[in-house]
């Protein structure tokens, strides 16, 4: 094979493995640059269709170094030999704040803390009330304490650590001092304005479905309605996926068709519409993969460039490891990346299969990607949170209808509402509907009785019946191919 017939992808995959090799053992820089040497000097004496793996060894490597400065980076803390101490801090709020029982818990990033200048990402404890806007820099009196240790099955210390953040900073009140500018600030702003016009005049769950949809945010459900998606399976529904991308994209390239723009042009208006959507909603591994992807086809359109979905799916994986290759262990990141690998080799495989069975061809495709998803990110449901939904098929089968016109009247919305807030309105009150039908389908599905097994002794047994219904298809499958 010679070195231009080499799919992309593979030097993608190569950068990936050591950047995620970095959560394994870190790399001297020394020893990293003694092997990118070493591979380059032996390249020199491969044949041609042999350099591109040595290609891919060298990234590899590259990946590794980089992957391990940026672990030490994000595991040093100024803060952490502050802890028991009090001083007055500068913070800026870098999210949206999220609520318990009895306190409220807000990302921030500190400017100042008594003297010290810094740039540390923390955790910030309120008291339940007012809290502060998101972008909003706020001063308080703070004490520096450690985050808590394992309970419940909860390692807040670990998760927290994975992204950079090693101390909480408790205050009993606060004050807004000013407001961030740059590119924070302008996502800031999207993500008000786009918070205020997907769902105007709308309240409860109905709104907070919509907002979870849309923006990944499902703080404003209740418990039990956030139990009863999970439970059915149905929650992947409340974080944003690659299908708010493509209608982001495909609404730019609509609008650009009806005003008579060319083609190049509506495809430069997707960029900035997916670039928009993703710093609004935030650095989710779902939406930056999906983010990553959409824009890589415009850019592919715009260059005349064939497009290759593995390699686009790999630089999304490469733009959040390399930013923090702990994410690696993130169950967003597993989940999302285990769907979309189940979607590019089962789902094609599942159609064919399907192609005798009376379904029609919507209802095959919403069988054979809950399948293929359900089956790929069931192993690490498991691991991550102890617990297997078991009617995610027919969940999403019944949800799946209303999803592509909740999403749909929820940018109609954001994109009528500067124009006519009656209309905007309006349109909402009939997405309520969709998001009313979502919470049935969850409460009744995730209701039912075994729709959810998270006891060691029920996997047994739900894997015992796989196995034996794998069987007896086998069988069957055995049975019915025509002997020659």
């Amino acid at each position: 094979m010679s070195v231009d017939a080499r799919p992309p992808h593979i030097y993608a995959a190569g950068v990936c493995v050591g950047l995620a090799a970095a959560n394994v053992a870190r790399a001297p820089a020394l020893l990293a640059l003694t092997l990118v040497v070493i591979v380059a000097l032996a390249s020199t004496g491969l044949d041609l269709p042999s350099r591109p793996l040595a290609l891919v060894a060298g990234l590899a490597v590259l990946g590794w170094w980089w992957g391990s400065a940026r672990l030490d980076r994000l595991d040093r803390s100024t803060l952490a030999s502050y802890i028991g101490t009090s001083e007055r801090a500068v913070l800026t709020v870098t999210g949206e704040p999220r609520r318990s029982r009895f306190e409220t818990r807000v990302p921030a990033q500190v400017n100042r803390f008594g003297r010290l200048r810094t740039d540390e990402p923390v955790l910030v404890e309120l008291p339940l009330g007012r809290s502060p806007p998101q972008g909003g820099i706020i001063e308080a009196v703070t004490t520096v304490r450690p985050p808590r240790g394992p309970k419940h099955g909860f390692d807040e210390r670990t998760f927290l650590r994975r992204h950079g953040v090693h101390v909480v900073l408790r205050a009993d009140r606060w004050r807004l001092v000013g407001r961030r500018g740059g590119l924070g600030g302008l996502a800031d702003r999207l993500r008000g304005g786009l918070a205020g016009s997907i769902a105007p005049g709308l309240r409860g769950e109905r709104r907070g479905i919509i907002e979870g949809v849309v923006l990944g945010d499902e703080q404003s459900l209740s418990d039990s309605l956030r139990q009863r998606f999970r439970g059915s399976g149905l929650y992947h529904l409340l974080a944003v996926s690659g299908q708010n991308v493509v209608l982001v994209a495909g609404g730019a390239l609509a609008l650009a068709w009806l005003l008579g723009l060319p083609r190049w042009l509506g495809q430069l208006g997707a960029l900035a519409a997916i670039a928009g959507y993703v710093l609004a909603v935030g650095a989710q591994p779902s939406v930056v993969r999906a983010g990553v992807s959409g824009a890589l086809v415009s850019l592919a359109w715009l260059a005349a460039r064939e497009a290759d979905r593995w390699h686009f799916c790999l630089l999304g994986a490469l733009v959040l490891l390399a930013w923090n290759p702990y994410t690696l262990l993130d169950p967003g990141f597993q989940l999302s990346f285990a769907a979309v690998v189940a979607i590019f080799v089962a789902v094609p495989r599942l159609l064919r299969f399907l192609e005798g069975y009376p379904l029609p061809g919507a209802l095959a495709g919403v069988v054979a990607v809950s399948t293929a998803c359900g089956l790929a990110t069931a192993p690490i449901l498991w691991l991550q949170f102890h617990s297997l939904p078991l009617l995610t098929v027919p969940a999403n089968a019944l949800a799946a209808p209303a999803m592509p016109a909740l999403l749909g009247l929820a940018f109609a919305s954001a994109l009528v509402a500067p124009v006519s807030p009656p209309a905007a309105a309006a349109i909402a009150w009939l997405n309520g509907w969709c998001a009313a039908y979502l919470a049935t389908c969850a409460r009744v599905v995730g209701g039912l009785p075994g729709a959810q097994v998270s006891s060691t002794r029920g996997l047994v047994a739900v894997l015992a019946v796989t196995a034996l219904c794998g069987a007896y298809a086998w069988r069957r499958w055995l049975s019915s191919v025509p002997r020659t």
